[in-house]
């Protein structure tokens, strides 16, 4: 009895409250579905310094026409003649001075004539162009051998190393790289990366003369020293020269197994490429590497550059030894030697012959003998290194 009439009060308790103006259970408005409900927008992250750097790359290259791409792949001696306007005639990637282009120059005027030849690149692509020199030190000083600019010659390698090891050598090579950046150089071609431990080779005396190891750590830490101080580094010659002979005047072909390179001549040069990043270069001989490929020079091979890019994972830029050295002048028929070049991976051609080579590559893409997509991809290179070394953007 006491549970029936609790249960009625309530339901009587329910009954006053409708009537007093409850909410209907009609009347109850509709939550909206999930799927309805506006949303928050994912924002867009930020592009890292790497993406913004290879958009501004690939914006550049798109803005360039097919001779402004192919220019850039070439890398050249000074002429004798019309140095300046040549470089907006052919849109040059740069110039390579040599021992007669700094002869009798004082600081001043070599400066000046440095930059005679930039702010023709200024007014032409707007691209500035890399200034290159052989400043090994010893027998190959195209800088230091002029007194006006150094009192005395740069010593060897050898000779560095002999008179207070790697703190000389490194010592060294931060005065060479001051120089020649206050000169107007952004590149030095060096350090010599061959391995050679017989006075009796060629390379020798350009060599430190020790063993891979020893060499291995001698070109990691200079190219380590040239990339803190802004200076390209190149390693030459690629594969290594080991006791061939001299191809400035013909041809060397190099008969050792592939193991003797693997175990040797390609420690410096892995180290070099891991230790300068995006700041150095790689250039390979005339050497016939009979191990990969027994018919063409190395320079022109596929197969060694195929070796370069995916044994040794280097993604950096590749340039020939000169194009006009005698080991390789017999090689193209119709003389198209640079296409040849491309043709094997390199990304820059250093030779005297470019007015003859550039208008040959730019037949060879017109004609469809050498795919567009060839030369742009070296020109990314290229530009991807000048922009490593603060030449471009950033």
């Amino acid at each position: 009895m006491k549970r029936f009439l609790t249960a009625a009060l309530a339901a009587l308790l329910l009954l006053s409250l409708a009537s007093c103006g409850g909410t209907p259970a009609d009347d109850v408005p509709e939550m909206p579905d999930a799927d309805t409900q506006p949303q928050e927008q994912d924002t867009p992250p930020e592009p890292t310094p790497e993406e913004l750097a290879a958009q501004e790359v690939e914006d550049l290259l798109a803005s360039m026409t097919l001779e402004e791409k192919v220019g850039q792949l070439f890398f050249v001696r000074v002429p004798d003649a019309e140095a300046v306007s040549d470089v907006s005639t052919y849109h040059l990637g740069g110039y390579i001075l040599f021992g007669r282009d700094t002869a009798d120059q004082t600081a001043d005027s070599l400066i000046q004539t440095i930059q005679s030849y930039q702010d023709a690149a200024a007014a032409d692509t707007g691209i500035p162009l890399l200034i290159g020199v052989d400043e090994e030190g010893g027998t190959v000083v195209r800088v230091s051998s002029n007194p006006h600019l150094r009192s005395a010659k740069f010593p060897s390698p050898q000779k560095a190393y002999a008179s207070g090891g790697m703190e000389a050598v490194l010592a060294d090579t931060r005065e060479k790289d001051l120089l020649l950046s206050a000169l107007g150089f952004n590149v030095n071609l060096a350090p010599v990366a061959d391995v050679s431990t017989d006075p009796n080779d060629f390379i020798y005396d350009r060599t430190l003369g020790q063993d891979a190891s020893a060499t291995a750590d001698f070109v990691s830490q200079v190219v380590t020293q040239m990339s803190a101080d802004g200076l390209g580094s190149v390693l030459k010659h690629f594969p290594g020269y080991g006791n061939n002979v001299d191809t400035h005047t013909g041809i060397a072909v190099d008969q050792r197994p592939l193991e003797t390179f693997e175990a040797s001549d390609f420690l410096p040069f892995q180290a070099g490429t891991e230790a300068g990043g995006g700041k150095t270069a790689v250039l390979v001989s005339h050497n016939i590497m009979a191990a990969v490929d027994d018919t063409l020079p190395a320079s022109l091979s596929p197969a060694v550059h195929d070796l370069l890019r995916e044994q040794l994972g280097f993604d950096g830029v590749v340039m020939t030894d000169d194009l006009a050295m005698e080991a390789v002048a017999a090689y193209s028929a119709d003389g198209a030697v640079a296409v040849m070049a491309l043709e094997a991976g390199n990304d820059l051609v250093i030779t005297r012959d470019y007015r003859t080579q550039i208008p040959k590559v730019i037949d060879a893409v017109a004609s469809g003998a050498l795919a567009e997509d060839t030369i742009d991809t070296a020109c990314r290179r290229v530009l991807t290194w000048k922009q490593e070394l603060g030449m471009i953007g950033r």
